[in-house]
């Protein structure tokens, strides 16, 4: 199973690289434009908008189709409105482009994870940790990248439509290596058009990962504009800011396998959602540069494991294709909600202390982290694992 892990690990790492690449260029835009965080914050809406659009329907789609040739077909839309997003002349241009970024790039995630899952059953371990790892090394790889174009004064379009490339080359070369998880697994009762039973636990599993996507999606539409404006940092700055946060985000996450081992699930997501909460209250108040670092160090160490281990839950039942892309939707929601909520808030109380009410959220995840550990017996075989058909 090692040729299909890389596969997966390459492809996650490529769609981090499309995130990392536009929250370090969020402050040169906004610039350029000349907009205000509610401004931003309802362009930011758009790309949830478009997400939760095509999220639902994706783990029908890969069910149908595969989740190689979905994410073949959804990568290049999602690098092609990533570049249109960089060269955005106005507010309605760029809400158009994100629009389309969050319609593809939310279908590419869903089944991006369901092949992470299929390989992991397959192989009988616990990668997910690890592959949504290789997310946030892209998405350092491409906050760097970002940081050092603004540092060069190379213009947002420009560097975008570079990431771009390089990211759908990089997909492409991970594809090469998928499985088809269609082949050698059963159908649901009732046949493929069987309808999906949605049970609480899902709903739970899927209420822990909206809080922490919320907590995580704040580090990269805001951190590094509040680091500038707020703390007055340069650009660069800035986004060195939120590189620390996703070079925490990758360190928890290439270790989360052995955390979950010795805590278990609840055990290390509620640690990190402690930390969580004490990582947001420092980037935000913590005087000079090198604390507020550590805070955002302290912010993605926090929240890192929480959405690999809900997509982990959500692949143990027999539905793993629709449960992931219902977990993922509700976690996705939170682009709806988050990026308009925070806006709105900091222009009437400060980006600051806006951001600093997602010490709330944090605290809820550590209280609700037990329904990650909880399964599906029926489909499990001894050794507490789902197994594959065939």
């Amino acid at each position: 199973m090692i040729r299909p892990a890389l596969g997966t690990a390459l492809v996650f790492t490529a769609s981090g690289a499309v995130v990392g690449g536009w929250v370090a260029r969020i402050p040169a835009v906004v610039e350029r434009l000349s907009i205000g965080p509610g401004e931003l914050g309802r362009a930011l809406l758009a790309l949830g908008i478009g997400s939760l659009v095509s999220m639902p329907v994706t783990g029908r789609a890969c069910r149908r189709f595969g989740s190689r040739a979905w994410v073949a077909g959804t990568s290049i839309v999602a690098t092609a409105a990533l570049a249109a997003a960089g060269f955005a002349g106005t507010l309605w241009a760029l809400s158009g482009a994100l629009f389309v970024l969050g319609l593809a790039y939310g279908s590419w995630d869903v089944a991006m994870n369901v092949q992470g899952s299929f390989v992991d059953r397959c192989a009988g371990r616990e990668w997910m940790p690890r592959y949504h790892a290789c997310w946030s090394l892209g998405s350092i790889g491409g906050a760097a990248a970002g940081a050092l174009a603004a540092r060069a004064s190379i213009g947002a379009g420009t560097h975008l439509a570079v990431a771009a490339a390089v990211s759908l080359a990089v997909t492409y070369a991970g594809l090469a290596l998928y499985l088809d998880e269609r082949a050698g697994t059963e159908e649901p009762s009732g046949g493929p058009r069987a309808r999906f039973r949605v049970s609480r636990v899902i709903l739970l599993i899927g209420l822990v990962t909206f809080c922490a996507t919320v907590a995580e999606g704040a580090a990269g539409d805001w951190l590094a504009l509040y680091l500038h404006t707020g703390r007055a940092l340069s650009q660069a700055d800035a986004a060195l800011g939120y590189t620390m946060f996703a070079v925490a985000m990758t360190a928890g996450r290439f270790a989360g396998s052995t955390a979950v081992a010795r805590l278990g699930r609840a055990g290390a997501v509620r640690l990190g959602a402690l930390l969580g909460v004490a990582g947001i209250a420092a980037a935000v108040l913590a005087p000079g540069t090198l604390p507020l670092y550590a805070g955002a160090l302290l912010w993605g160490l926090g929240i890192c494991l929480v959405f690999p281990a809900a997509v982990s839950a959500a692949g143990e039942t027999d539905r793993p294709a629709d449960a992931i892309a219902l977990v993922t939707s509700i976690g996705y929601g939170s682009i709806l909600v988050g990026p308009p909520l925070i806006g709105a808030l900091a222009e009437v109380i400060g980006l600051g202390r806006a951001l600093l009410g997602l010490t709330v959220l944090s605290a809820a995840i550590a209280l609700l982290a037990p329904v990650l550990t909880t399964r599906e017996p029926e489909h499990q075989d001894q050794a507490g694992r789902t197994p594959i058909a065939g």
